[in-house]
């Protein structure tokens, strides 16, 4: 496929667009700052000014393609990954502003210039748990894609409004326009950096549900979600397979989520981040988790 990745350049998008790239798309990442990977072809554009967005979604990818006389592709599909990734980087405002705005342009011009296929990152931050001011638990578990969504900070409310954007855009042109509520990335290196903590002191994990997605399979549920057709507008939870902690469900369970009730039975390591409707409605079958990467053999 043809692909116009935004946010190629962030934390996430350096790992899904070679990814992506390995699987056989053609991929230009349109981010302020270029990706230095192979294969991938950039663009610097401010995705708040609509006109330069729809300049970059009827461009040429490369230098390559004017060979060909017939003027600019069209572009299969658009990835949707720029974003202010957090609070407490820009101003509140600043950060609502980006997103929401940089959200809308992307799925304007993308679907005015033909495409039919558009993936864009939502959080697990709208579940409001995150970044809540003070502890916030789940209404119950595992956190399906049915749990509600009401946060209270200026990154998850931009997440909220760009699904709410999203499905109506969806309903007015029919095109698959699909949502990725995703989970803390992580990246190869921080298993080891990171993880030992974790297990020490599994608290840190509760804001993020003590769950977590590699970058690497992140590549694979976006090529998974790529090749899905034909779902309309859907939004599903992405993360891996298991908790990012040492302890078992049951353990977590009576230590952080008392009271809390359960909708179904649980595995042992099964994360409360429910995967379950991107596994099955996409193929997506993550293949990495932190006990690979750490030396302990305790903890295979």
């Amino acid at each position: 496929m043809r692909i116009l990745f935004t946010g190629g350049s962030g934390k996430a998008g350096r790992h899904v667009v070679p990814y992506l790239i390995g699987q056989g798309h053609r991929v230009l990442n349109v981010d302020k700052t270029p990706l230095d990977a192979d294969g991938v072809d950039n663009r610097i554009a401010d995705l708040t000014d609509a006109g330069q967005v729809h300049d970059v979604m009827h461009s040429y990818a490369g230098l390559d393609e004017l060979g060909t006389g017939q003027g600019p592709k069209g572009f299969d599909a658009v990835v949707h990954f720029a974003a202010v990734p957090r609070i407490l980087i820009t101003s509140d405002g600043e950060c609502y502003r980006n997103n929401v705005l940089s959200t809308y342009n992307v799925i304007d011009a993308a679907l005015k210039a033909g495409v039919r296929k558009i993936i864009f990152a939502s959080s697990e931050t709208t579940y409001g748990v995150c970044f809540a001011d003070g502890d916030r638990k789940p209404e119950f578990l595992p956190m399906t894609e049915e749990h509600p969504t009401v946060p209270e900070d200026s990154y998850a409310m931009s997440k909220v409004a760009n699904e709410v954007t999203a499905r109506s855009f969806q309903r007015r042109s029919g095109a698959d326009i699909y949502g990725f509520r995703i989970n803390n990335v992580i990246e190869p290196h921080e298993y080891r950096e990171m993880f030992p903590a974790f297990i020490d002191n599994p608290g840190l994990r509760e804001r993020n549900i003590f769950a977590y997605i590699d970058a690497r399979d992140l590549g694979q549920a976006v090529d998974c979600a790529l090749r899905t057709d034909g779902l309309g507008y859907e939004v599903f939870n992405v993360a891996n397979d298991d908790h990012s902690v040492a302890l078992s469900t049951q353990e977590i369970a009576e230590r952080f989520y008392p009271g809390i009730p359960f909708t179904r039975d649980m595995g042992t390591r099964e994360t409360f981040y429910s995967n379950k409707k991107l596994k099955s409605l996409t193929g997506f079958q993550p293949a990495h988790h932190w006990r690979m990467y750490l030396d302990d053999p305790t903890m295979a």
